[in-house]
């Protein structure tokens, strides 16, 4: 893909494109910029989705832009354009708009030149840049027909997508880096077709072409069928067991953000001031991994150019390290720890997540749980309150567990807690490891937790 003609209407190389932004970034410097800095992204993408068994809209698309941030004493102004012939104009709006800024004397600079980015392994996979609609479509239709495996199972909604993408960034410390990666996802949404309602859905996500979508299908299927005609629980307080869907949505809401270096600088954390202090299980680690072989959010360099790397943010139930982008990291004179993203080219890095990655001593957890509950899903974990830790879901696709085993289906439950009350009390881990989005985790126990039956 190195000089593939890619952008606009596959009319100009990357070797082109490299060229023009060397330009603008001289541009910039005439312009009075003290630092500039200019990325290129390019995405090609395909979408299935579908409704029942029927498929609704199959689309492919291409994606292409730039992003400039240029800094002025401090103050940096930040533009995008999806034209090449616009790039020129798209440096004076970004070096015009900090120059009517106020000064940021917290502002240090852009990452600098380096020479030693880390080799990450699994990230492209020429199968998958390969793929024609008409494969793309029979993946859909896989996890339909895998739905329709299970007797008195229908799909309600579903989709497969895939993507092929191409990161280049350049600024005027003399940085220059590119990478390129795939990715492959599905998910299917299923309920009975007859009788006693039941729903559930299964999703997955990689880098290479080796998910069976036939089975993703079936999977879901299944979950709905062992769902039916569930039990009411009470109230109390017993062990719960979160699914590693339920419990990475948790995480995503709360411990995240938690140690985000831009929530705790503006005091938006409940873990402020607290490096050091044990937080956890002791036998707890978590790692933000952005060097994960085949990691979905794994890269040799983040979004600014800052190479990637293993950051211990929990180590034995000691918080070790909050997680910065380079603004986050010259504000508290350390370094970046590789974690400055973009949701788009059109948008000015911020702080996030690469591969955080869950640990703990696996064992038969459900085999190991006289009493409790297994939740594979939750509903409302996006309102839980990213300062005190505090949430309350619903969960769905729930099973009362007896004496070891997973016994029956419950109807409605309610969890209730503290994410920061959670780690302190896992007391177990399933060998069920599965990547949710950016976060790499096991089934959880929980040792007790306040549990609301419908």
């Amino acid at each position: 893909m190195s000089n593939k003609k890619v952008f606009p209407e596959n009319k100009i190389s990357i070797f082109e494109i490299q060229d023009q932004i060397e330009k603008a970034l001289s541009f910039s410097e005439k312009l009075g910029a003290a630092e500039t800095e200019i990325v290129f992204s390019l995405n090609e993408s395909t979408g299935i989705q579908f409704k029942k068994d029927i498929i609704e809209t199959a689309k492919q698309s291409t994606s292409a832009g730039f992003g400039v941030r240029a800094a002025v004493k401090g103050a940096v102004g930040f533009a995008g354009t999806n034209l090449l012939s616009d790039l020129e104009n798209t440096v004076k709006t970004a070096v015009t708009s900090a120059k009517i800024m106020e000064e940021d004397p917290l502002f240090k600079s852009f990452p600098e030149k380096t020479d030693s980015y880390p080799s990450v392994d699994g990230l492209f996979d020429e199968k998958i840049v390969d793929m024609s609609l008409d494969e793309c479509i029979r993946c859909a239709t896989d996890m339909i027909s895998g739905v329709s495996s299970v007797k008195n199972m229908i799909p309600t909604s579903g989709g497969f997508s895939r993507s092929v993408s191409y990161f280049m960034i350049s600024n005027s410390n003399g940085l220059f880096a590119k990478r390129k990666g795939t990715a492959i996802s599905g998910f299917a949404d299923v309920t009975t077709s007859s009788g006693a309602v039941s729903t559930a859905y299964d999703y997955d996500v990689s880098r290479k072409k080796d998910i069976d979508f036939s089975i993703l299908g079936k999977n879901a299927a299944e979950l709905a069928k062992k769902s039916l005609n569930g039990i009411s629980l009470g109230s109390e307080k017993m062990p719960v067991i979160f699914h590693p869907f339920s419990f990475a949505d948790i995480l995503e809401n709360t411990l995240a953000p938690s140690v985000d270096a831009d929530n705790i600088q503006k005091e938006r954390s409940g873990l402020g001031g607290r490096l050091g202090d044990e937080i956890a299980h002791s036998d707890l680690s978590v790692i933000d991994d952005g060097t994960l072989p085949g990691g979905i959010s794994s890269s040799s360099f983040d979004d600014e150019g800052t190479p990637t790397q293993r950051t211990s943010v929990i180590e034995n139930g000691v918080l070790k390290s909050y997680l910065y982008d380079s603004y986050t990291a010259g504000k508290d004179n350390v370094k970046s720890t590789g974690n400055g993203y973009r949701n788009s080219y059109s948008s000015a890095p911020g702080v996030d997540l690469s591969n955080f990655v869950i640990r703990f001593p696996p064992s038969d957890v459900i085999a190991e749980t006289k009493r409790g509950i297994y939740i594979h899903t939750v509903i409302g974990a996006h309102t839980a309150n990213e300062i005190s830790g505090d949430f309350s879901v619903e969960g769905r696709n729930a099973f009362l567990i007896e004496n070891g085993e997973i016994s029956k289906p419950i109807q409605s439950v309610m969890i209730s807690g503290n994410v920061f009350e959670m780690l302190k009390n896992i007391d177990g881990a399933g060998f069920d490891v599965r990547s949710v989005g950016g976060i790499v985790t096991p089934s959880i126990r929980i040792s007790e937790m306040s549990v609301i039956g419908g």
